[in-house]
């Protein structure tokens, strides 16, 4: 208990500025003086003044490699110079015109460049906007009602959006069902009954902590076709990360709708949803009131956002920011994984960019490193680990390592090898002090 309190008690004493500031903030901020649910730590998560690349620092003064990188919308690092420059020259022209603007349309057609079935777009706030959007899209153009969504699959807090039971949550229309059962997804598609599947992009909860099999997805486009269901893809994280034509391209599907975030706008706050027109058409100011939407919403493709995107989709037209970010995610897990395996501890590194932590039983040898050694959602999301999580995050932060709490880390085009190497080492270190301190066994 002395080794923790000392852990607990180091990290305070190092960073005072951000005790100060939580102290502030916790008098208006009910989650623990914290902004958002993963911003929530005990006693506290640092309070960032400046980023740049793969780094940040706080009002302390101390430096971190970042995988957080703006919860998976910074693929390209911190304050890259030509976002930067974009956002300045936007900046000085105007934020907002409350008109329609040239650069609104230059962004979806870079979007449809890389996604050929954007054959229309409609821009948003954020992806959870999107996704709200493209569920009554689905109902409008079917007549149905019923949302058929995957368990673990995370599409925003909104309430026919959010995990099965949240509190205070409306989702009556809802029905949550087990990926990678085809079986099952025909059983309920069948009823026909549902306007709409929803489907997280490279698997559950950030890119893939809960995998989704390939061959199930690409079973999916005939068997919704056959029920007329809409197929939408939550793109939000894996949209231009995985690829430029976001992680459908890497898997070699098609929905009928896209939802897209995070990365698109360049590290502003934009959605959107693309895909068929003539699903889209319910936006138009020819269909009938009683089939149309009137899409409204203030800061939809404002010049500034779309300024940031456009510099952003022009860097990943190539592929080039993907390709990096992926070779250091393999380097990561590799390194990583030899480091877990050299104490014989019984977890593994998996995924592709967004690298996630398992800590459990060790079932099988998978035959690549993307995926993790069980195919038990249950023991993958395990809630009684989470204080290990926890902790090892507390340990990383006090090292210089700042990544989610929940056992992943984001990683970008920005990240080095030397950084690579610096976060493998606090790695080590920190796991060599939860052996010490009885946090984490061995076998």
């Amino acid at each position: 208990m002395a080794a923790m309190d000392s852990l607990v008690e180091e990290y305070i004493s190092t960073h005072q500025g951000s005790g100060k500031l939580h102290e502030r903030g916790v008098k208006y901020f009910a989650a623990d003086g914290a902004t958002h649910f993963g911003r929530v730590l005990d006693p506290f998560r640092p309070y960032i003044t400046h980023a740049k690349g793969s780094r940040k620092w706080d009002v302390d003064g101390n430096e971190y490699i970042d995988y957080i990188m703006g919860h998976g919308a910074l693929i390209l690092g911190h304050s890259h110079p030509a976002i930067v420059e974009a956002v300045q020259q936007q900046m000085a022209r105007g934020v907002h015109y409350g008109e329609n603007h040239e650069l609104e349309v230059e962004l979806a057609e870079l979007i449809r460049n890389m996604m050929p079935m954007a054959e229309r777009v409609a821009f948003f706030s954020c992806g959870q906007e999107a996704n709200m959007m493209a569920v009554r899209l689905s109902r409008i153009f079917t007549g149905r009602r019923k949302v058929l969504r995957f368990e673990e699959n995370f599409h925003g807090w909104a309430d026919e959006l959010i995990h099965e039971g949240s509190a205070g949550v409306l989702a009556d229309e809802v029905t949550v069902i087990p990926s990678n059962d085809l079986n099952i997804v025909e059983k309920e598609l069948a009823t026909r009954e549902y306007a709409v599947l929803l489907t997280e992009g490279g698997g559950a909860v950030m890119n893939g902590r809960v995998p989704i099999e390939d061959d199930f997805v690409r079973a999916l486009p005939d068997l919704t076709r056959k029920y007329d269901t809409v197929w939408v893809i939550d793109e939000v994280v894996t949209g231009f990360r995985d690829a430029p034509g976001g992680w459908q391209s890497v898997v070699g599907i098609t929905p009928d709708l896209t939802t897209i975030g995070k990365c698109v706008g360049g590290g502003l706050p934009i959605g959107a949803v693309v895909g068929r027109a003539d699903i889209m058409e319910a936006f138009s100011p020819t269909t009938p009131l009683e089939r149309r939407v009137l899409h409204s919403g203030t800061w939809n493709a404002n010049p500034l956002v779309c300024a940031a995107g456009i510099a952003a989709c022009k860097l990943y037209q190539d592929g080039e920011p993907q390709k990096r970010t992926r070779a250091r995610a393999d380097y990561l897990r590799e390194e990583g994984n030899r480091v877990l395996k050299e104490r014989s501890i019984s977890s593994r590194l998996y995924s592709r960019t967004v690298v996630h932590l398992y800590l459990g039983p060790i079932e099988f040898e998978p035959s690549d490193d993307t995926m993790p050694p069980t195919k038990d959602t249950k023991k993958i999301m395990n809630p009684e680990l989470g204080p290990i999580m926890t902790r090892l995050g507390l340990h990383l932060l006090q090292r210089g390592i700042a990544a989610f709490d929940r056992g992943f880390s984001v990683l970008s085009a920005a990240h080095s090898k030397e950084d690579i190497d610096q976060t493998v080492q606090a790695f080590a270190d920190s796991l060599d002090a939860m052996i010490a301190e009885g946090t984490i066994n061995p076998l």
